[in-house]
């Protein structure tokens, strides 16, 4: 059974975050690390060399395949802001009609620059996220 290329690493987010460029992108990254430090209670933890990640559950597929996960977090890519809100199964559509400008993915939001989403959603959308995974899978602090 393969491994998940994506895990837990000894990098300290702030460190990675004074990585980050553009200048912008670094700064609106130390926001969002605020805001999911105030939302989910946990500390930072990166998750292989670009993904900050709040919490973590254990899940185990039907076809047997478990592992480890992130519940929640961000990667400040250079195009644009990936916010992880796992696992993706819920329809959020009520939320995110009201967070601002944004794209899907399956489950992560994509993000241009914080200036044009509003953050209380966000936060709203981390919590909701948050619930939804810990039904399904519970979510332990990391």
């Amino acid at each position: 059974m393969t491994q998940n290329k994506t895990i837990p690493t000894d990098q300290t987010v702030q460190k990675f975050i004074a990585t980050v460029d553009p200048i912008s992108k670094r700064e609106d990254a130390q926001v969002l690390d605020r805001v999911f430090r105030e939302v989910t209670g946990f500390q930072p933890v990166m998750w292989g060399p670009s993904i900050i990640g709040y919490g973590q559950y254990h899940y185990v597929y039907d076809s047997g395949r478990e592992g480890d996960f992130l519940a929640t977090g961000f990667s400040p890519r250079k195009a644009r802001h990936s916010i992880y809100i796992m696992p993706g199964y819920t329809d959020f559509g009520d939320i995110l009609a009201r967070l601002g400008k944004h794209k899907m993915g399956k489950s992560c939001l994509y993000v241009n620059k914080l200036a044009d989403i509003d953050l209380d959603v966000l936060a709203e959308l981390i919590r909701a996220g948050l619930a939804d995974l810990n039904q399904k899978w519970p979510v332990q602090p990391t």
